[in-house]
């Protein structure tokens, strides 16, 4: 089945929720719950449903997680302030309220694509082959992972359940329960591959074992599981892509929404955002990659967001090399963080075209300047990755390179859900 086909029938199967009821809108030509779950090919239908809700248009995660993420972390600058909502995210601070768009869309397109997921997974047991089994057991929880992760990056708290008034969990809580999804869902492949009847059925762009590890090394960091998260990253292989799939009619979203006009956003300059002390070395390949020579009718931003049916990584090589950097230097071993380090600074390439082409490390070799080090080479890896604000907080950089640490809660969740938790200060 072609993608485009795929993509053009999700939205007679997606079921509509919220973080703090759950409801069913029908209509005559869309399926209903219980056809969907009485069903192994609704299932998989639900589950193409789950890349499309979480990485297609301008209220996707995606293009929420990467252009909030960029306005607050001074990666990208706002081309003109009639974009409202993106505008106040770049000014930060107090601008950022909980009826901002951008806000409310990560949040709440992230329950909804989360909970999409709760569903397969709820009724799994539909699938009466265990290599289908397995294969939409995995889908569905990278997606729920994927959500989870986004929520736990930027707010304190939320929910991990659906039900009305439902209690808020700590990030740490949101993220641990990424992880164990995860994890059930690694046993579940490993035990049987999925099989050929379940991989021509969906968006098959993801490779689904090492996207498991690599989601399980990324959150157990964030969590400071230092051990979990090296463990995960040892098992990924860099030398496979994975992948949110687009095509003329489902765009890549930063492409559509921002970098195909000069009107909305882009790079903020050449150096990334990055202050003075962490510029890009001179002649730094990748700087090139995400970055181009800005003229009044072109946008200075490139890198995976070039045409509408460019492909976005889930997660990058450079990534899953550099969490092992860190948690060894974290732990206390520089001379192997080091070691893993030159592995990004030195690549001229690697599986989606992203070099440095830089020497080795020659600083000091101290945790501080090794760690300072790994931070500006995530910066400029991971540049638009949506990962940068979790990195600020983590590694302690100053408070004048973000203009938040923590997103407010939607108003329209305040106004549905009693449990809603004061808003952070900043």
């Amino acid at each position: 089945m072609k993608k485009t086909l795929i993509y053009s029938t999700l939205a007679a199967w997606m079921l509509t929720v919220s973080s703090c009821e759950q409801k069913e809108y029908l209509n005559p030509s869309s399926a209903s719950e219980t056809q969907v779950i009485t069903d192994v090919y609704g299932l998989i239908s639900l589950a193409n449903g789950l890349q499309y809700r979480y990485s297609v248009g301008g209220a996707g995660v995606t293009y929420s997680m990467i252009s909030a993420n960029g306005l607050t972390t001074k990666e990208l600058l706002v081309l003109n302030a009639g974009n409202t909502d993106l505008d106040l995210l770049g000014k930060g601070s107090g601008n950022v309220q909980g009826n901002n768009a951008i806000v409310s869309n990560l949040w709440a397109q992230s329950h909804l694509t989360k909970s999409n997921a709760d569903i397969i997974l709820k009724n799994i047991n539909v699938a009466a082959d265990p290599a289908l089994k397995s294969g939409l057991t995995a889908y569905a929880s990278i997606f729920r992972a994927l959500s989870l992760g986004a929520l736990g990056e930027f707010w304190q708290q939320a929910p991990i359940g659906t039900a009305a008034n439902i209690a808020f969990n700590t990030r740490e809580e949101v993220l641990k329960e990424a992880i164990a999804t995860l994890e059930t869902a690694a046993t579940a492949i490993t035990a049987t591959a999925p099989s050929a009847d379940f991989t021509t059925r969906v968006v098959n762009s993801i490779d689904m074992p090492n996207t498991i590890q690599a989601l399980i090394a990324r959150y157990s960091l964030m969590l400071g599981d230092y051990d979990k998260a090296l463990a995960a990253a040892n098992k990924v292989d860099l030398t496979k892509k994975s992948a949110f799939n687009f095509d003329d009619v489902s765009q890549n979203p930063v492409f559509f929404n921002s970098f195909g006009n000069r009107n909305v956003t882009e790079p903020v300059n050449t150096a990334l955002g990055l202050p003075d002390a962490l510029k890009p070395e001179a002649g730094d390949k990748r700087v090139t990659f995400y970055t181009q020579t800005a003229t009044p009718a072109r946008n200075l931003g490139t890198g995976f967001f070039t045409s509408n049916t460019a492909q976005i990584p889930v997660y990058l090589p450079g990534e899953v090399t550099l969490i092992k950097a860190e948690v060894l230097a974290r732990k206390g071993t520089i001379d192997a963080a080091v070691t893993e380090l030159d592995k990004v600074r030195t690549k001229t390439t690697d599986v989606w075209g992203i070099g440095a082409s830089l020497p080795a490390y020659s600083g000091v070799k101290d945790a501080t300047s090794v760690l300072t080090e790994i931070y500006k080479n995530r910066a400029i890896e991971l540049y638009m990755s949506g990962l940068k604000l979790d990195d600020s907080r983590r590694f302690g950089r100053p408070a004048t390179e973000r203009n938040r640490d923590w997103y407010p809660y939607p108003t329209n969740e305040r106004q549905n859900n009693t449990s809603t938790p004061a808003d952070p200060a900043n």
